[in-house]
């Protein structure tokens, strides 16, 4: 006897669920509305995390735009990624100078950047011929940047020769 009202309140949510996911708004209609928070935001840890979800909605419009054939629109996405990742480490160093010491905004920029890495690689090898050259020099600038992250997370190195250390002055 109380399987009813578990089945009715299943139907109910089922019947809802199609609303529901039809309400999202697509990653065209968004990517304006978190590029202008992005680029309004002063916290750089904040900033940082828009752009995680800023580069997902460009990920998935580029995508959109890959299987449409469209290369030159699916580049100009990834460009812009680009730069919001350029303007993301610039804000977080300018904050956050030792990256050791505060390193939440610089390790979600790198997590991302590694992602869009991987996004860049995969858009090259969809393209033609003609359009990997530029998608080749966006992806050498996204691997710039997370060296440039990753030896700001990771100053010492093991294994890595240290210059000779300076004799004191008083010293001869």
């Amino acid at each position: 006897m109380r399987r009813w009202p578990l089945l009715s309140l299943c139907a109910l949510l089922l019947g809802l669920a199609p609303a529901a996911v039809s309400q999202r708004p697509s990653p065209a209609q968004t990517i304006p509305a978190l590029q202008s928070r992005f680029d309004a935001e002063t916290n750089s840890v904040r900033k940082a995390k828009l752009l995680a979800k800023l580069g997902d909605a460009q990920f998935i419009e580029s995508r959109r735009a890959g299987k449409a054939q469209d290369y030159p629109a699916a580049q100009l996405i990834l460009e812009k990624y680009r730069d919001n990742v350029r303007a993301a480490i610039a804000e977080v160093i300018r904050q956050h100078p030792n990256a050791e010491k505060e390193s939440s905004g610089y390790r979600i920029i790198e997590l991302h950047v590694r992602a869009g890495i991987r996004e860049t690689i995969d858009a090259m090898n969809a393209a033609p011929l003609e359009f990997r050259p530029p998608l080749q020099v966006l992806r050498d600038d996204l691997q710039r940047s997370q060296d440039q992250l990753l030896r700001l997370l990771f100053p010492r190195r093991p294994g890595e020769k240290r210059p000779p250390a300076a004799p004191p002055q008083g010293a001869q």
